[in-house]
């Protein structure tokens, strides 16, 4: 890393590389494609991305790529960006002053909950914590073209989760470990709807009452609270008990 780099963004740049390894460690990639990105501090606005190309498992502190809200590279650097691919990121980003990280995944079970009409049921433990924190944006094809940034917007309002119907899920909190605790939510979520479905039988339904008390608490938890710090980083140590270092100098 530079000497020029602030320590701010230097921790950054480490908790956003370990986001990085961590959705490849739990099986969360596409290949080379989808992005996490976060903001850096300070003006003029920029943001953290992966370099187009690598694997999750390549992503490093240091090649790490600073964009502009369009994806465009800022600062000189060996690898290039996907700006494309960074549409929906940019969107978000620039409209939610309070999202300042996004993810933005396609694993099996959330593409199948995307394919359904009825979205994510909220009758089970996981999907309860996401009770009228869901939006719904219908699908316009791969998205690339700024005149969609618009209706995403207007999809995901004032909400922290956005089902891309047909396609994925993006999810955006106020840092990258509570994105990260967001994502695992939502995840689990999919998941054990995908379970359920293959039991015979009606399911247990949960009132509305209910599932607003546990959305209520569920964010609360994640925004007030330090269980969102303490579940990356046991995450990570996890990770690299399992598979050492993450990356060449890494002596975390």
């Amino acid at each position: 890393m530079t000497m020029d780099m602030t320590t701010e963004e230097m921790q950054l740049r480490v908790r956003l590389a370990e986001c990085y390894h961590l959705i490849n460690y739990y099986g969360w990639t596409e290949m080379i494609f989808n992005h996490i990105s976060v903001r850096l501090p300070g003006t003029p606005t920029r943001y953290l991305v992966n370099p187009f190309g690598l694997n999750y498992d390549e992503v490093t502190p240091d090649n790490l790529l600073v964009v502009n809200a369009d994806g465009q590279l800022i600062t000189e650097a060996e690898h290039k960006p996907n700006p494309a691919g960074f549409a929906l990121h940019g969107a978000i980003h620039t409209a939610r002053d309070d999202i300042h990280c996004v993810i933005h995944t396609h694993t099996n079970a959330v593409c199948a909950v995307a394919m359904k009409q009825a979205g994510f049921s909220h009758d089970n433990f996981y999907g309860a914590q996401l009770f009228e924190r869901v939006g719904y944006h219908a699908f316009e094809g791969i998205t690339l073209y700024d005149e969609e940034r618009p209706r995403m917007l207007e999809s995901l309002g004032d909400k922290h989760v956005l089902v891309l119907r047909n396609h994925g899920i993006a999810v955006g909190e106020a840092d990258v470990a509570r994105t990260f605790f967001l994502l695992w939510i939502v995840q689990r979520a999919a998941e054990i709807q995908c379970h359920a479905g293959q039991i015979p039988g009606p399911d247990v339904l949960i009132s509305d009452d209910i599932k607003r008390g546990c959305a209520r608490d569920a964010a609360t938890l994640i925004s007030g609270s330090s269980a969102a710090d303490r579940m990356f980083d046991a995450a990570v140590r996890k990770m690299r008990k399992e598979r050492g270092p993450l990356w060449t100098g890494d002596k975390a």
